[in-house]
């Protein structure tokens, strides 16, 4: 998280520097996403920058947080339009939502891109935990509503439902990246709402014969 002296700054400065803290990551791996630039770019020194910030990492974290909790309150917003659905047609429905994100979104979806193409394990295992979390909340949002209307068996643990949901989303994602670039799943959103039909089946009728 950054530093309080990052949050006493005007909201303006603050604005400039995420904005070009976004448009610096879209374009380039961690490793070579320059904090110089980004100090550059907002004219502020670039010391003055890790008294923000303690260093590049955390900046990228706050970036990232700032991106999924867009991309949830862009979520959460369409779910009001979609309280008529049944719960899976309602998933189905927010991959949709979450492609129109990304592309609405180039320079959040470009991030996205850099990550996924980042090789040290470590490092994503780290960032893949913030997002799994917020993740899970969102879902269990999802799977109370699902309760609250009947559509699923109240037994079920909200937190385990919502966590599986999480993990097959990744899932899925992680198995088209092994013939396709990010961009090209993004593109091929018929190719990746086919996979989200067969994961969704799934979810709905197990392996049950």
């Amino acid at each position: 998280m950054p530093k309080q002296t990052f949050f006493n700054l005007p909201e303006e400065r603050r604005n400039k520097i995420i904005e070009a803290a976004i448009d610096e990551f879209s374009k380039n791996s961690f490793v070579n996403a320059s904090i110089s630039k980004i100090a550059e770019n907002t004219n502020v020194a670039k010391g003055s920058m890790y008294q923000y910030f303690e260093n590049k990492k955390d900046l990228y974290k706050y970036v990232l947080e700032i991106s999924s909790l867009k991309k949830q309150a862009y979520l959460l917003d369409c779910l009001h339009n979609l309280e008529h659905l049944y719960f899976i047609d309602t998933i189905r429905e927010l991959y949709v939502k979450g492609i129109a994100f990304a592309r609405e979104n180039p320079k959040l979806a470009g991030i996205a891109n850099n990550f996924m193409k980042e090789s040290d394990i470590k490092f994503k295992e780290e960032i893949l935990g913030m997002g799994m979390e917020k993740s899970n909340q969102f879902f269990e949002i999802l799977v109370e509503k699902a309760k609250e209307k009947g559509e699923i068996n109240p037994q079920i643990d909200t937190r385990v439902g919502a966590y599986i949901i999480t993990n097959l989303n990744t899932s899925i994602l992680d198995y088209m990246l092994s013939y396709m670039k990010y961009e090209e799943v993004l593109q091929n959103q018929d190719e990746l709402l086919d996979k989200v039909e067969k994961m969704l089946f799934i979810i709905e009728n197990g392996f049950k014969n």
